[in-house]
Order: structure tokens, then C-alpha cells, then sequence
């Protein structure tokens, strides 16, 4: 257990709360004609900071006109549009919990994290008013409407009734400000509510790391509503870049957010590889290059051959590491001068996938059966972290105890550390598969699938095996110009160059499409449970 010591008092004051308000009306106040852009549809929006910050005064008093205050649950299901970012600020700032409602889940886990929650009010953007109406019947709250009728409320009917000249409380910076739910892969969502002082604290740590200023515009692809779009926005927001928010776009449409980018000189982003993995295809085919674009990357680990992809389009890709019990961001890959200098060109790029360096703010530690594991690159263990911005529990949850031990939470990810203090993930545990008594790691074996010019998504789970207990089961699906020109035989000639042969799948399935999570990772779950049998019925 650590030791707690009181010291002498200071002379600050350290009663001064760290609210998420504050960080909107420094931009409002030092940058408010910056632009915020917003699209719906075709039709683009543009305010400043000054207007938006005024329509959050507008927000917060018209919520305590109608009745609500201090720790109700405020939902939103809403795809990255101007009215959710004013959303994270207005529902906070009377001390209320903003709830995020992961549009991606079924309609029965959304009512779920509803309920759970016991959220009062929920608002609705016109694109997810088909979601809302099947939940209405299985949950307790109100609606109001962003852009559509036939609600309780509209969006537009707050900012009327409110009063821009309100004048916002201050909040004990411990209390909850926006709540996630974890997209339920594993059993049922569980809560994680955010304090003023946690956000607050990340978001200063993302614009150092992220190097952020007043010179960057900054796109919002992260889907906002779910771990806080990785909180970058709020960042952006703190160092004055112009926002740009494209509401609902789709991967099978990326020319699209590639066009957005170029119209408003968008200089920062992030995006999960399932993103930029076609957005690179569609670059390459058009001939496009965007030198001033750096991109900020997670929720899986990008193949080495979209990091190089990108680097040849002008565009530098970071990779970061998270979770939603992390508010999400804890590492960023910075690639120190001094141990650039010790690394050949291949070495380099195995760098920068690692999932980088530890954020000020947050600890990390790797463990194995009650055992702190030494950072050398080679003992796997399970990374545990703690920090500023780290969870201590869920939401009225009995899982909590098997998540979290001593302050720490214990992450489920497989991970090496080494000396430099790099962290790489290896695997989730419960992706690794065992074979035979050992371990083969599923994240290589995917990484390394596509890294071969032809692949265009690569997945591997472990299915049951009558003889090896598991055995690897890949899923391939193929960019478009080399589809019926590649086989088996070459992509397993492929990973001969990098895997023993006990190491590879027992079979490599060419499919049209990977099924996602809600949040864009493989559905290895889904995945594993259609497949279950593949191995044990064969004659083998």
C-alpha cells in the first residue's frame, strides 16, 4: 500500500476546481473567432467559439429551467455533430453526467446502459431518431430533439428558452461529468464515470502529447459517443485549433472525409486502423497526398504496412494506447532522438507500432501470478495502470472486483515493457491462443498478414482443436485489384518468413468482409462462436 503523508499547508489555493467549463471559455475568451465547422448531411455549419460557448450558457440554464440538476444522467445519441461537442459542456456544467449512448449496440444494450444509469433525459440527433423510438418504450426518460420533431423537447426550443447571460456554478471537481459504458463484448456495458478533475487532467496531458495549438485544425473522426471520441476535442478546444466535426460519414464513402480535410486544412486527426486502413487504399488509388496531416491512432495496433503507406502520402501516423477506464488515452508513441540513433530504418518501424510511452499522469506495471515482471522487452505480463485519469471501480458493478486491485486496473491485455519503457501489446489473454502448451499471439499473426501488399484486413482467432486444444483460424479479405490473383499459398508463404511452422493457421479463409465491434475492433467474439466447430468436424 503506498503511503499518504499531509504536509504543510500550502498558500495556493487549491480550492480553485478544475471544471470542464473552464476549458471552453478560455477558448471563448482567447480564441473566439476560431471557427468550429459542422456537417449533416451536405449541410456544413459554421460558428466560433465565442457563439458556442454562448449557446452552452443557453443549454445549462434552459436544463435547470425544466427541472434538472446536480448528478442526473444526461444521454445523447448523436453522431459527431456541433450540438453533442456543446452537449459535453452544457450537461456537465450544472453538475450533471453526461451520458454517452454508443449508437453502434444493439437497441437492448443502449435501454440497458439507459436504465443502468437511470438517465432523465436523452437527446437525439436526427440520424439516430430511427434508435430512438426503439428504446423509448423500454426506458424512463424524455427526448428532445436535435434537427427533428415529434419529441419532447427540441434542440432548438433550449437554446430559446435559455439565457445566454447565465452564469455557470462551480463544481467539486471530483464529481462525475460524462459517463461511458464499455461496448459490452464481454457480458453486459459497464459504466465508467469521469470526474471534472480526470478529464480535466487528460485533456491538458493529450495537448502536450499531442502537440496541439492554435495553428491545427482538428477533425473529430472518433465516434464522439464512445470514450469521449478520445477526448481529443477537448484538448483542441484548450489550445485554440479550429474544430471540424463531419457527423455521420462511412468508410465505403471515405473520399468524403478525405474531401473535408482538404477544404479546411485539417492539420490533425485520429482515427482506428479500421478507418484508415481504407482511407490509405482510396489515397493510393486517387493519387492523393496530404503533407501536413499527422494522424493519431488506436483501438488496435496499425499494420506496419499502413504506417509506411501513409508516411509515402506526406502523412505521419501515431500510434496511441487506451481504454475507456482511461478516459481513454495512456500511452503515445514519441519516438526519443536517442534511442532513434541506436535503431536500424526495420527496427524503427517495429518502434513506432509499439504502443509507445506512458503519458505523465499515469503508472504502469507489468504482472504475472501476484509478480511484478521486469521491463525488458521480453516477460509477458498483464499491464496494469493507475493514475489521474485511471477508474477505481464501475458504476454499481460486481465485476469491480475482479478489475481492479489496490488502486490499479488490471487491463486484460498481454503486453511487454521494455527498457526505453515502450509498452507493446502482445495480445488480449483472451485472444492468445494455446497450442499444443503454447502461446501463439494473434495480433502478430494478423499484423504480419497485412503486411503483404495484397491484404487489405487480416483477423485470426484460436477455435477448438481435437489434438492442439487450439489451433490459429485466419480470415482474410484482399484489396480490391488483387482479389481471385492472390492464394492461400502465397499469403502462407508470406508468414514463413516470420513464423514457425507450429505458429501458423491451420487454414486462411478469404472472406468479403471482417465483422466489427461497435467501437471498430475485430468481433473476435463473433467470430470464435461461428467458427467453434471448423477444426473438430473436419477429418482430421
Amino acid at each position: 500500500m503506498m503511503r499518504f503523508i499531509r504536509g504543510l499547508d500550502s498558500t495556493m489555493n487549491d480550492d480553485y476546481q478544475l471544471n470542464l467549463i473552464s476549458i471552453l471559455k478560455h477558448a471563448a475568451l482567447r480564441f473566439g473567432k476560431r471557427r468550429v465547422v459542422s456537417k449533416r448531411g451536405e449541410e456544413k455549419k459554421v460558428t466560433t467559439y465565442r457563439d458556442v460557448y454562448e449557446d452552452v450558457k443557453r443549454l445549462a440554464n434552459a436544463l435547470e429551467s425544466l427541472g434538472f440538476s446536480a448528478k442526473d444522467r444526461i444521454g445523447v445519441l448523436s453522431w459527431n455533430t456541433l450540438e453533442f461537442y456543446e452537449l459535453f459542456f452544457a450537461v456537465p456544467s450544472i453538475g450533471a453526467v453526461l451520458l454517452e449512448l454508443n449508437l453502434r449496440l444493439h437497441p437492448e444494450e443502449i435501454s440497458y446502459v439507459a436504465n443502468h444509469s437511470e438517465a432523465k433525459l436523452i437527446f437525439v440527433d436526427s440520424q439516430a431518431k430511427e434508435i430512438a423510438e426503439k428504446i423509448a418504450p423500454k426506458v424512463k426518460a424524455k427526448f428532445v430533439g436535435i434537427g427533428c420533431e415529434d419529441f419532447d423537447y427540441t434542440y432548438e426550443e433550449l437554446l430559446k428558452l435559455g439565457d445566454k447571460n447565465y452564469e455557470f456554478p462551480v463544481i467539486d471537481e471530483r464529481s462525475a461529468c460524462i459517463s461511458c459504458y464499455t461496448s459490452g463484448t464481454t457480458g453486459k456495458p459497464k459504466g465508467v464515470y469521469y470526474s471534472h478533475r480526470a478529464v480535466f487532467l487528460h485533456t491538458l496531458a493529450v495537448a502536450i502529447n499531442f502537440s496541439l495549438s492554435h495553428r491545427d485544425t482538428y477533425l473529430q473522426l472518433v465516434p464522439m459517443f464512445h470514450a469521449n471520441g478520445w477526448g481529443i476535442f477537448f484538448s483542441a478546444t484548450l489550445t485554440g485549433a479550429k474544430l471540424v466535426f463531419p457527423g455521420r460519414y462511412s468508410i465505403e464513402k471515405i473520399g468524403e472525409v478525405v474531401d473535408l480535410i482538404r477544404e479546411e486544412g485539417v492539420t490533425v486527426t485520429a482515427a482506428a486502423p479500421s478507418v484508415l486502413i481504407p482511407m490509405l487504399n482510396y489515397l493510393q488509388k486517387e493519387n492523393i497526398s496530404l503533407p501536413n496531416l499527422r494522424i493519431f491512432t488506436g483501438a488496435s495496433a496499425p499494420p506496419l504496412s499502413l504506417l509506411k503507406g501513409m508516411k509515402e502520402r506526406g502523412i505521419e501516423v501515431i500510434h496511441t494506447y487506451g481504454a475507456t477506464e482511461t478516459t481513454p488515452v495512456v500511452c503515445v508513441n514519441h519516438v526519443i532522438p536517442e534511442v532513434e540513433e541506436e535503431l536500424e530504418e526495420e527496427e524503427l518501424w517495429e518502434l513506432k507500432r509499439k504502443q509507445g510511452l506512458p503519458m505523465f499522469g499515469v503508472e504502469v506495471k507489468l504482472m504475472k501470478n501476484g509478480i511484478e515482471l521486469p521491463w525488458d522487452g521480453s516477460s509477458v505480463g498483464e499491464l496494469y495502470m493507475r493514475g489521474h485519469w485511471v477508474a477505481k471501480s464501475y458504476y454499481k458493478d460486481e465485476r469491480s472486483k475482479d478489475a481492479f486491485e489496490n488502486g490499479w486496473w488490471k487491463s486484460g491485455d498481454a503486453a511487454t515493457i521494455d527498457e526505453n519503457g515502450y509498452v507493446k501489446i502482445v495480445d488480449r489473454f483472451k485472444d492468445l491462443i494455446k497450442s499444443g502448451g503454447e502461446w501463439i499471439s494473434s495480433v502478430d499473426l494478423e499484423n504480419y498478414l497485412m503486411a503483404h501488399p495484397a491484404v487489405l484486413e487480416a483477423c485470426v482467432v484460436g477455435v477448438p482443436h481435437p489434438k492442439w486444444e487450439e489451433r490459429p483460424l485466419a480470415f482474410v479479405v484482399l484489396k480490391e485489384e488483387y482479389k481471385g490473383k492472390v492464394s492461400k499459398e502465397e499469403l502462407y508463404e508470406h508468414l514463413k518468413k516470420r513464423f514457425a511452422k507450429w505458429q501458423l493457421p491451420d487454414e486462411i479463409l478469404f472472406v468479403s468482409e471482417i465483422p466489427k465491434t461497435s467501437v471498430g475492433k475485430f468481433n473476435k467474439r463473433f467470430l470464435k462462436e461461428k467458427y467453434r466447430d471448423f477444426y473438430t468436424t473436419r477429418n482430421l
